[in-house]
This record gives structure tokens, C-alpha cells and sequence, in this order.
């Protein structure tokens, strides 16, 4: 029986590049070489596009060729540059291992549906809405889900929300792992804040902070058919939680551990779970996701954000709780496929 030919994009010319490749590298040691044939894609932090021999720590010094992904669905695959001539390589599906702008937002998903490789993870509707916060809340919130009180504010415009309940969090509407968050706790701080955030995206939201523990929940399936990893919650020493920001988070994070399954009574998981699905559906996603949210002292659930393609690294949330729930990463891989091909 002949391999399935799978493209595994990572990298990419975002912040999130780092965190990227060390999903990959996770991505590679757990992929059953007897079912897959292997093609690593590496994107540059300059965006180039290159085929490499996997996602080593030095991957682009290493055997590489430049490559692009054809939009022409006669291809179906790779154009590599070899010897001054191009030749193909056809591809069964692909993993868009990637994280953050250009990567969730529906970019290579719109460069996938144009090419027609079957790919891996949520559509180019779904990613875009999934990776603008203040759109994701206002569908969420049309459904009848809770969510943070929250404000934008615009490229140039002047930061008028109104009165606030400090103390606030300010975040790129369209940005990822804490990258350009503040927590703002007196209204003096809020144009530096605002500052901060504008490095990342011209969107800026300012979020009313919700008194609570974070809880994520791991989903994975389409449609009706969702299966759930145990929910896990953040604990934290100080401070606030900020996810791939740290040093060396191979060895733990300096402020935050993670509890799976989550030590919250067994009706609190089950709602977090129910939650998680219902925000999966509301906004369209497939394949996978990663829906984080805060439980409060009275058991009610607020959405916090949605990760339509979360970090597989060793030390990531999301393989964590679907590992806790006897879905080893090997599975998952093997799960994400089959609903990128068949659907189910």
C-alpha cells in the first residue's frame, strides 16, 4: 500500500515562528513513517519557501531547495526549484503545522483551497474569524455564550472606551500567544498599552478582566461529531498568563503551571467541554482547535479566545489534554488526516 504524501508547512513570517518549528519537530518524531511520506515545507522569517530535510533547530542551513506550493489544482503540489528547472511533487494532504498571523488567519488556508490539496484544520472562514478577537466575541456573544466586556480601538484612532473596571487587559485583536498584552490597572497606563499592542496589530482590544480560573479545553472532529481532551487549568503564582513567552518553556514557565485534568468538580468539566463544543460549531471550525476560557467563582463559563491550529510542541496545552484523554499525539496526527480527506 502506497504512503500518503503529506506536506508539513512550518515556520512561517510571524512571531510565532519559533513555537512553529517546535511543533514540527514534535509533528515529525510521532508521524507513522509506514503510513506517510513526508515532505517538510519550511517558510523563512522572511518568507521565503523552502523544502528541507525536516524541522531540525537548524533546518534552513541545512539540505534545501526553494519550493511554492502551486495554486494550480492540475498540480495538486510542490513546484521545486532544482538545477534551474522545476519539477512536481504531488501531495496528499497537508498540515499547516503553523502558528499566528499568516498561519490561523486563513492565509495559506485561502492558498490551500486555491491549490485543492485536502489540508488539515479550519477553513479560511473559520481561521479569520477565529484569529480577531473582537470578531470572535461578537458571534459568540450573538449565541448566547459569555464573553468579556470589550472594546476596540482602531489604527490612529483616539482611545475613548469609556468608563473602565480596572483592572483591563489590552491585546492585538489579531495576534497570538500574549504577544503585546498589558495588564493595565489605572487608566494612566492605558496610551502606553495601547502602544504596545498597536507593534503587533493596528487593532487594538481592551478587555474587561474576567475573575476566574483559565481553563482550555482541546477540541478535535467536524461538525456534530467532536471529540474533547480533558480540560486543563492554568495555575498561576503571579502575574498573568502568558503562553510561549518564556525563555526556556521546555523546563516550565516562571509563573504558571498546568493542572490535567483540571482540579474543578466534575459538573464544571462538563460544562467547560459542552462550552467548548458549542463555540466550536458557532464559528465553523474543523479538525481541531483549542478553545480557552475562564470558569468563575459561580461555575459560569466566559469565552477567552480560540486557537484554530495550537501549539503541538512538548510542552503544549493541546497534546497535553488529548494525551490525559488517551489520545496520544501519534492518534491525533492519524485523526486530523482522516478528517482533512474523508471529513469524519
Amino acid at each position: 500500500m502506497d504512503r500518503l504524501k503529506v506536506g508539513i508547512i512550518f515556520g512561517g513570517a510571524s512571531e510565532e515562528h519559533p513555537v512553529s518549528v517546535k511543533s514540527a519537530q514534535e509533528v515529525a518524531k510521532n508521524l507513522d513513517l509506514e503510513k506517510y511520506e513526508p515532505f517538510y515545507i519550511g517558510i523563512s522569517v522572511s518568507g521565503a519557501w523552502l523544502l528541507c530535510d525536516g524541522p531540525g533547530p537548524d533546518w534552513e542551513n541545512g539540505n534545501c531547495r526553494p519550493v511554492v506550493l502551486s495554486p494550480d489544482r492540475s498540480v495538486r503540489g510542490l513546484l521545486v526549484l532544482e538545477q534551474g528547472r522545476y519539477r512536481t511533487i504531488s501531495l496528499d494532504v497537508v498540515l499547516p503545522v503553523l502558528h499566528g498571523k499568516l498561519g490561523e488567519d486563513g492565509a495559506i488556508q485561502g492558498l490551500l483551497e486555491l491549490s485543492g490539496i485536502p489540508y488539515a484544520g479550519c477553513d479560511v472562514q473559520s481561521s479569520a474569524l477565529c484569529m480577531d478577537k473582537s470578531l470572535t466575541y461578537t458571534i459568540v456573544r450573538s449565541a448566547g455564550i459569555a464573553t468579556p466586556n470589550f472594546w476596540t480601538v482602531m489604527a490612529d484612532e483616539s482611545i475613548d472606551v469609556g468608563p473602565l473596571t480596572y483592572p483591563v487587559f489590552v491585546k492585538p485583536a489579531r495576534s497570538g500567544s500574549s504577544f503585546g498584552v498589558s495588564k493595565v490597572e489605572r487608566k494612566e497606563e492605558l496610551p502606553d498599552a495601547v502602544e504596545t499592542a498597536r507593534k503587533y496589530d493596528s487593532k487594538v482590544l481592551v478587555e474587561e478582566a474576567v475573575a476566574g480560573s483559565e481553563i482550555g479545553c482541546a477540541v478535535l472532529g467536524n461538525d456534530l461529531d467532536l471529540v474533547t481532551g480533558e480540560v486543563d487549568r492554568v495555575a498561576l503564582s503571579h502575574g498573568f498568563f502568558r503562553i510561549h513567552q518564556e525563555d526556556n518553556p521546555e523546563s516550565g514557565s516562571e509563573n504558571s503551571t498546568f493542572i490535567v485534568p483540571a482540579d474543578i468538580p466534575a459538573e464544571s468539566r462538563s460544562l467547560v467541554q459542552e462550552t467548548a463544543k458549542e463555540i466550536y460549531r458557532v464559528l465553523g471550525c474543523r479538525g481541531l482547535a483549542r478553545v480557552d476560557m475562564f470558569l468563575t467563582d459561580d461555575g459560569s463559563v466566559v469565552l477567552n479566545e480560540v486557537n484554530t491550529f495550537p501549539g503541538l510542541t512538548s510542552y503544549s496545552r493541546y497534546p497535553r489534554m488529548m494525551a490525559a484523554a488517551g489520545l496520544p499525539l501519534a492518534e491525533v496526527i492519524d485523526r486530523m488526516v482522516s478528517l482533512a480527506l474523508t471529513g469524519k
